[in-house]
């Protein structure tokens, strides 16, 4: 006789959804629990206890069932038997209930012959019928692509995810937490603009329809961060949020989250000595250490190395990168001497984007070690303040450790005058071709002119830091729903 077929499971539960639909309400309302899972671990034998969760584990014996209910903070075993609910209900229980349909279940404690803390149950509830099998927890999701499709089923099954995303939460609580007690102000800016600036780098574009007009999502919150500090609010910060229409890679997403911070009368020597702190104090609080590894490489964070960037990339020209006038001569100067890849060279389009290919080519990746890259040209942040000294360079710094641009900042430029020329080298820029150059910004020059007062501002990476911190090998890791084709 030919075996029959094993039936799909999902018609299998899709047929007792229906079985039940007969007798009751399938997906309940609510329920009354009275602790979480968390502190039921914490209660003695004998303590009443309701409690909720999803079903993982379902094992049965005859007239008496081991089970296990999950949230995202743990699970605990259960135990029902035939014995101490009406048979009826024992019954439905029964025929009903699959591993990844979310229950209730009203007992009291105990530990089990073999010491498992258990809460046996006097009545269960199934609050929701989960149609569809959950991956095998043993095994989890192989799957890369429905690892990151389907994160709810990543986060169930896989201990490692569930901890990275709740590691990213406990961080960026302790970064409100410490920037709060520091006197800054939460705020928020828009996130449609008018003017794709803040950052070089290459905008989306939208439209509103109402309006009609053309608008970006924004690449930085930071325009709008000194007007608010113009408004008189002395230390601002906003965690969100930014869209830049590059390419992806470990490292790069086209939305990705952004810490932005201004603060009244500092310069950018308070915020290296501040951010410096932050990121020993948060390692502290969630890592226990300044010594931590990150795929295999141990990284020291009780120190900061120092780099002068100006030094370093006069060092590959083998000439001081001032000496040249125009795009064209140091062109034919970096392929003279073979510096870099002639079609990554033909390809630039200013000479800001020639040396930050430099930078990024012949120096960020072999920097591994936490380091402080201070004394940038002043043609390669239109935004920064000029050096007192020498107005051809900026005080500018950015944190880069394992090849990774973590922190830039800077002694913000309140100059209109000054701004207003740095703007118009960006226009001419972007008419050269460079499109990840700035747009001139009348709201903000306008506002300048009303008057700021001297400030530095710092941006930090959020996905890019938390990806080290949870050893990740990738941002999509460490966000909850990463972009997917």
């Amino acid at each position: 006789m030919q075996q029959q077929q094993q039936r799909p499971e999902h018609e299998v539960r899709l047929e007792k959804f229906q079985n039940m639909q007969a007798r009751e309400v399938v997906y309940k309302d609510k329920f009354a629990r009275t602790h979480t899972i968390a502190a039921a671990r914490e209660l003695a034998d004998d303590a009443t206890a309701s409690l909720c969760g999803r079903v993982t584990a379902l094992r049965w014996f005859g007239k008496l069932v081991f089970g296990r209910i999950y949230d995202i903070d743990g699970d605990i075993q259960f135990s029902v038997s035939k014995n101490d609910l009406p048979e009826e209900d024992f019954a439905f229980f029964k025929e009903s209930v699959d591993v990844g349909d979310f229950i209730g279940v009203s007992g009291t404690m105990y530990h089990t012959q073999k010491g498992e803390f258990t809460l046996k149950a006097s009545s269960v509830v199934i609050l929701s019928k989960s149609l569809r099998p959950l991956p095998e927890k043993f095994h989890g999701i192989t799957d890369v692509d429905k690892k990151f499709r389907q994160r709810y089923l990543d986060c169930i099954t896989g201990e490692e995810t569930r901890n990275t995303l709740k590691l990213r939460i406990a961080m960026l609580r302790f970064i409100r937490e410490y920037l709060q007690t520091a006197g800054f102000h939460e705020v928020e800016t828009p996130i449609l603009q008018n003017v794709a600036s803040g950052a070089a780098a290459r905008p989306f574009a939208t439209h509103h329809n109402t309006l009609d007009i053309p608008l970006h999502l924004r690449i930085a919150p930071e325009l709008f961060l000194k007007q608010v500090i113009a408004c008189g609010f002395d230390r601002v910060f906003e965690l969100g949020k930014n869209f830049r229409n590059e390419g992806m890679d470990a490292m790069h997403l086209q939305e990705f989250t952004m810490l932005e911070w201004y603060a009244s009368y500092w310069d950018f020597r308070d915020n290296i000595d501040f951010v410096c702190k932050m990121m020993q104090e948060l390692l502290l609080a969630l890592r226990g250490s300044l010594q931590i590894e990150y795929q295999g490489q141990p990284l020291d964070f009780s120190t900061f190395v120092e780099m002068d960037y100006l030094a370093a990339i006069n060092e590959i020209l083998g000439a001081d990168v001032f000496d040249f006038a125009d795009t064209d001569s140091l062109k034919a100067h970096m392929l003279a001497g073979n510096i870099l890849p002639e079609d990554e060279v033909k390809a630039a389009k200013s000479i800001p984007a020639l040396v930050d290919l430099m930078f990024k080519r012949r120096l960020r990746n072999n920097i591994i070690q936490p380091t402080i890259v201070y004394n940038y040209p002043a043609f390669m942040v239109p935004l920064a303040r000029r050096n007192d000294a020498d107005p051809r360079t900026i005080d500018m710094f950015q944190v880069i450790f394992v090849g990774a641009e973590i922190v830039k900042a800077y002694s913000e430029l309140v100059d209109p005058f000054m701004q207003r020329a740095a703007f118009e080298e960006q226009a001419a820029n972007k008419a050269a071709g460079d499109d990840e150059s700035f747009e001139m910004d009348e709201a903000f020059l306008l506002a300048m002119e009303h008057g700021m007062p001297p400030m530095s501002g710092l941006g930090f990476g959020i996905d890019r830091f938390m990806s080290i911190l949870a050893d990740q090998p990738t941002l999509r890791d460490v966000i909850f729903f990463p972009m997917m084709k």
